[in-house]
């Protein structure tokens, strides 16, 4: 997490409001005159990414204020597929202030539609769709160059594999920040490369999770075990559309747990929360979490698709792309 703070642009010499370090919501004073505000945000599927809720608090704001908001709608680059757990409204935080999975299946233009149907009636909404799109596209089927949302999503797999990698930010394994491979590479000091290996081609065989594993060591120039030699894994995904990142996230935590004494979930703060294990508002539901957290076994007897089928129902009328 790195705050920044209020500016001025260099380019046109207009101010700069952060909603991502002094605030999180902007203030009556900043939208003070202000018709219309457009959100032009490029998001990654996942909703533990935080410009959806920057939108959110957004929103809020121009709803009290009579304010419309504008949603220049992008494409969702890892699709429209659905990956849950639902999270719970126990574990609501800055990464997760509404009910959402994990790999939520939306653009950012139809999100903002389930966030006003669901809390804010009252706010003008307007939201251009994407042209010739269509909802099962991933971003490698788009004509359009990848252009980082953040520095650590620098291509199509980073964000891809994000859903689930990102689990890894609320424990003592290396996510990859730190290096040039971030959300595509995991390791540890303590890792066992050659037993691991072993596991992972076991848990994950390529013919029914569309991945395959690099066996690599590296030192992170910054983040965890900066400076540390690490030995871990590049994750390859073969075959995208099997590919399923939250779900392998969740086994890949629990197998590591489980061999090695040296895991460790984090403590606070993260992102913003200061009482909650980070762990705890990344997954978001308290029985993934008891499965995770307080079984000892290689059990992977966890179905998440159950929690989502009253989510795939409400979204289908917010919609706004063909499959």
């Amino acid at each position: 997490m790195v705050a920044s703070n209020d500016e001025v642009e260099l380019f046109f010499g207009l101010r700069v409001v952060s909603l991502y370090g002094p605030r999180l919501k902007p203030e009556q004073k900043h939208l003070q005159g202000i018709d219309v505000v457009f959100v032009d945000l490029p998001d990654v599927g996942c909703r533990v990414y935080t410009y959806i809720w920057t939108m959110f608090l957004l929103m809020s704001a121009c709803e009290d204020l009579g304010v419309k908001v504008l949603v220049f709608d992008r494409p969702n680059p890892i699709g429209s597929q659905v990956e849950g757990p639902l999270l719970e409204k126990e574990y609501y935080s800055f990464v997760g202030l509404d009910s959402l999975p994990l790999r939520h299946g939306l653009t950012i233009g139809e999100i903002a539609l389930l966030f006003k149907k669901r809390h804010f009636p009252r706010l003008e909404l307007e939201v251009i769709p994407c042209r010739n799109y269509k909802k099962n596209q991933l971003w490698f089927d788009l004509p359009l160059p990848w252009i980082n949302p953040s520095p650590n999503l620098p291509n199509f797999y980073s964000a891809l594999c994000y859903p689930g990698l990102v689990l890894l930010e609320g424990t003592n394994l290396s996510e990859g920040k730190g290096t040039t491979k971030p959300f595509t590479t995991f390791d540890a000091p303590y890792l066992k490369i050659e037993k691991l290996y072993t596991k992972l081609k076991e848990l994950f065989p390529e013919q029914n999770w569309g991945v395959v594993f690099r066996p690599l060591a590296f030192e992170p120039t910054f983040n965890k075990w900066k400076g540390k030699r690490g030995y871990g894994f590049e994750i390859h995904v073969t075959k995208p559309l099997k590919f399923r990142p939250v779900e392998f996230g969740l086994r890949l935590l629990k197998l590591i747990k489980v061999e090695y004494s040296e895991f460790e979930f984090l403590p606070p703060p993260y992102e913003y929360e200061r009482e909650r294990k980070p762990i705890e508002i990344l997954v978001g539901s308290k029985e993934v979490l008891e499965w995770l957290l307080k079984k000892d076994s290689l059990d992977f007897d966890l179905d998440l698709s159950y929690t989502l089928k009253e989510y795939q129902l409400e979204i289908s009328n917010i919609i706004l792309y063909e499959e």
